[in-house]
C-alpha cells in the first residue's frame, strides 16, 4: 500500500510540474484547500468550523510548540507548505494534507500553502495564523521586571559597596584621626617637654630647621644664687631629704621666673642661673630680675625658720646679678641644652661669690638701670678675680614711694614699670608693620604708625595728660592701625585692631581695665567718636596728616592703596571727598590747631590743582 501511495505521489507530481511551469496554468478558486483542525501537541484539537472563509487566529503558550495543520481530504489537490516565521522556502510537493511543525520558538508565524489539482488549477492560501506565547520568564513583562530587578540588584549592590566603602572610609578616617590626635598629643608632649629646656622660639626652631643659631643680645640681666655651705649640708644631712628640699625651692624658683617672663639657664648642684632679656628682648629685665631674686629671698627666709633638720637651721643663700651683654644659643646634639656666654655671665657669677649669705649684691652697671625702684646700698669697689675692683651694691627692697606696705610693688611701681614696657610695645608694633604688612598698604604703613605715636605723645604732653591716661591713649595710638596687617577685609579693620590689643598687651601683664579702656579708645577713634581728651588727642593725631606740608603726598598714596582694594575713585569723586573732609573736619585741641602748618584754604587749593584733571585713577 506504501509503495503504491509512493509511485501516486511521483506520477502526480511528475504530471504537476509542466502544469506550473506551463504558460497555460491559471489559478482558480473553486477547489481550493480547507483547513479542518489544528493538533496541539499530538492531542489537542482545534477544530475550524466548516464553511468558514476566515483564517482562525491562534493562540497558544509555549508548551503547545508542536502543531499539526489538517486539511479536510480531497483526491485531486497536492500541496506545497510554509509556515512564514519558520520556514526559510517552501517544501516539497505532497498529496497529504497535513503538516506538522515540532518544537516551535515563541512567535508570530502565518500558515500558507500552496495547492493544484492534476488540471490546471492552483493557487496559493493563507489558512492560518499562529502565535506562540513565550514562557512567563521570557515574555516582555518578564524583561522588564528582570530589567528592574537587575538595576534594583545593581542599585543595591553599589548601595552595599558604597556603604561598604563609607563604613570603610569612616573606619580609616578613625583611626587616622586618632593617630593624629596621637600624633598631636605626642608632638604637644614633645614641644612642651623641648620647651622645657629650651626657649619656645629656639624649640620651633630646631623643629623646624634642626638647628638653633647663635644669637646676641646687648641687654641681658644674669642672675645667680648658690646655697651658703651646700657641701657641708649635704655631708650632714639625709641625701634623700637634701635632694627633695633643693627640688622643693628650686621648683619654686622655676615659678617665680615664668612669673616675670625670665628664661632659666640651668641648675649646677645647689647653683640656679637664670637671666632677663632672653629670648625676648625687653627693657625691664633688669628690674624683673631684681624682683624675681627679691622673691627668692623671700622664700629662702621663711624656709630657714620653718625648716630644721637635726637642730640646725638651712638654706641661707646668696644671690649675684650683673647687666651687659651675652651670647646665647644651644649646646649639644644629643642632650640638648640652652646657654648663655659672655663677660656678663662670668661678672654674675663674681657677683654671687662676693656676696653674703641671705643678701642680693648687684653689680654697679644693673644698678643704674634699677636705681629708681629699689633701694641700692653701696659696698664699694670690691675685688674680683680677673677683674679688678667692680662697683656693688646690696638690694634692700622697693623704694617707699613704689611699695605697698607688704613691701611689694604697688600702682605707681607697675605704672612706671608699663612705661618702660611701652618702648618694648612700639618696637614690636613698628617691627611688625614693616614685617608683616601688605606691601601695598601706602597709608597705613609703619611710617604713618610713627607719626601718629609720636603727634599722640607731644599732645598728651601738651594737655598735661596724666601718666597712666598717656600710657592708654599713647597704646591705642599704636594699635590703632593694626588691624590692616592681618584682616582681609579692608574695611572691617577696627575689630582686628582691638583683638591685637587683647593678644599683645596680655602677654605683656596688662590689667584687664588697661585693656578694655585701650580697646575703648581704638573703636572710637575708627567710629570717630569723641567722649573723653584721650579721644580728642587721638582724633587730633590721626588726622594731623590734614593740616600738614605733605598732605597732599599722603592723601595720594590713600587713594593708590585704596585703589589697590577695590575702591576706584575719579579724580572729581576723590577731589570731593577731600575737600569736604577738610571743611569738616576740626582739631579738638589747642596745640593741634597751633601745629597746623598749612590752612584749610591752602590746601584746599592745592588740591584742586593736583587733581584738576578728570579720569580714574589705578
Amino acid at each position: 500500500m506504501s509503495f503504491c501511495r509512493s509511485l501516486k505521489t511521483i506520477l502526480i507530481i511528475s504530471l504537476i510540474i509542466p502544469v506550473l511551469y506551463s504558460d497555460g496554468f491559471t489559478m482558480t478558486t473553486e477547489n481550493t484547500p480547507v483547513l479542518k483542525e489544528i493538533i496541539l501537541n499530538g492531542d489537542s484539537v482545534i477544530l475550524i468550523p466548516h464553511g468558514t472563509r476566515e483564517k482562525p487566529v491562534i493562540t497558544v503558550n509555549k508548551k503547545y510548540n508542536n502543531i499539526g495543520f489538517e486539511l479536510e481530504e480531497s483526491d485531486s489537490l497536492v500541496y506545497m507548505y510554509l509556515l512564514e516565521g519558520f520556514d526559510r522556502q517552501w517544501g516539497q510537493w505532497s498529496v497529504y494534507g497535513f503538516k506538522e511543525y515540532t518544537n516551535l520558538p515563541a512567535g508570530r508565524y502565518s500558515f500558507r500553502v500552496r495547492y493544484t489539482d492534476l488540471g490546471s488549477a492552483g493557487g496559493e492560501e493563507h489558512l492560518a495564523d499562529l502565535r506562540i506565547l513565550p514562557v512567563w520568564y521570557l515574555s516582555p513583562a518578564a524583561f522588564l521586571m528582570y530589567a528592574i530587578l537587575a538595576g534594583i540588584l545593581i542599585w543595591t549592590l553599589y548601595s552595599f559597596l558604597n556603604l561598604r566603602f563609607a563604613r570603610t572610609q569612616y573606619m580609616l578616617e578613625r583611626i587616622i584621626s586618632k593617630r593624629t590626635e596621637d600624633l598631636i598629643v605626642e608632638k604637644e608632649k614633645t614641644e612642651n617637654l623641648l620647651a622645657n629646656v629650651l626657649p619656645r622660639n629656639t624649640a620651633s626652631e630646631i623643629m623646624e630647621t634642626g638647628k638653633a643659631a647663635k644669637v646676641k643680645y646687648n641687654f641681658v640681666t644674669v642672675l645667680f644664687s648658690d646655697i651658703q655651705g651646700f657641701t657641708k649640708l649635704a655631708e650632714e644631712m639625709n641625701p634623700e631629704l637634701l635632694i627633695d628640699e633643693l627640688d622643693r625651692f628650686f621648683f619654686y624658683f622655676d615659678s617665680v621666673v615664668g612669673k616675670y617672663g625670665i628664661e632659666k639657664i640651668k641648675t649646677i648642684g645647689d647653683a640656679y642661673m637664670c637671666a632677663g632679656g632672653i629670648p625676648e628682648k625687653n627693657r625691664t629685665n633688669p628690674v624683673e630680675v631684681i624682683l624675681a631674686a627679691l622673691e627668692m629671698q623671700d622664700y629662702m627666709l621663711r624656709l630657714k625658720k620653718t625648716s630644721k633638720v637635726g637642730g640646725m637651721e638651712l638654706w641661707d643663700i646668696r644671690i649675684g646679678i650683673h647687666t651687659g651683654t651675652v651670647v646665647a644659643g644651644v649646646v649639644g646634639q644629643k642632650k640638648l641644652s640652652y646657654d648663655i656666654w659672655g663677660d656678663t655671665v662670668n661678672t654674675a657669677s663674681r657677683m654671687e661669690s662676693s656676696g653674703e649669705a641671705g643678701r642680693i649684691n648687684i653689680s654697679g652697671t644693673t644698678c643704674e638701670f634699677v636705681k629708681d625702684f629699689f633701694i641700692c646700698e653701696y659696698r664699694g669697689k670690691m675685688p674680683v678675680k680677673y677683674k679688678g675692683g667692680i662697683d656693688m651694691y646690696f638690694v634692700n627692697g622697693i623704694v617707699p614711694e613704689l611699695r605697698d606696705e607688704n613691701g611689694k610693688p604697688n600702682s605707681k611701681f607697675l605704672l612706671k614699670m608699663r612705661m618702660i614696657k611701652l618702648l618694648d610695645i612700639e618696637d614690636a608694633v613698628i617691627k611688625m608693620f614693616d614685617d608683616e604688612a601688605a606691601p601695598n598698604l601706602f597709608f597705613h604703613n609703619s611710617q604713618m604708625v610713627k607719626n601718629i605715636s609720636n603727634q599722640t605723645e607731644l599732645l598728651s604732653r601738651a594737655e598735661n595728660l596724666a601718666d597712666e591716661e598717656f600710657l592708654r591713649v599713647k597704646l591705642a595710638a599704636l594699635f590703632l592701625f593694626t588691624g590692616f596687617i592681618s584682616d582681609s577685609e579692608y574695611d572691617s579693620y577696627a575689630e582686628s585692631s582691638v583683638r591685637m590689643v587683647e593678644e599683645i598687651l596680655t602677654g605683656h601683664g596688662f590689667e584687664r581695665k588697661d585693656i578694655e579702656e585701650i580697646q575703648r579708645l581704638v573703636r572710637n577713634s575708627c567710629g570717630d567718636v569723641r567722649e573723653s581728651r584721650s579721644d580728642d588727642i587721638l582724633h587730633d593725631a590721626r588726622y594731623d596728616y590734614l593740616g600738614r606740608v605733605d598732605y597732599i603726598m599722603l592723601t595720594d598714596k590713600l587713594l593708590k592703596e585704596q585703589a589697590e582694594y577695590g575702591k576706584i575713585y575719579t579724580r572729581e569723586e576723590w577731589l570731593e571727598i577731600q575737600l569736604k573732609l577738610l571743611a569738616d573736619h576740626e582739631f579738638r585741641t589747642e596745640k593741634a590747631r597751633i601745629l597746623r602748618s598749612v590752612s584749610l584754604e591752602d590746601q584746599a587749593d592745592v588740591l584742586g590743582d593736583f587733581y584738576s584733571p578728570a579720569g580714574l585713577l589705578r
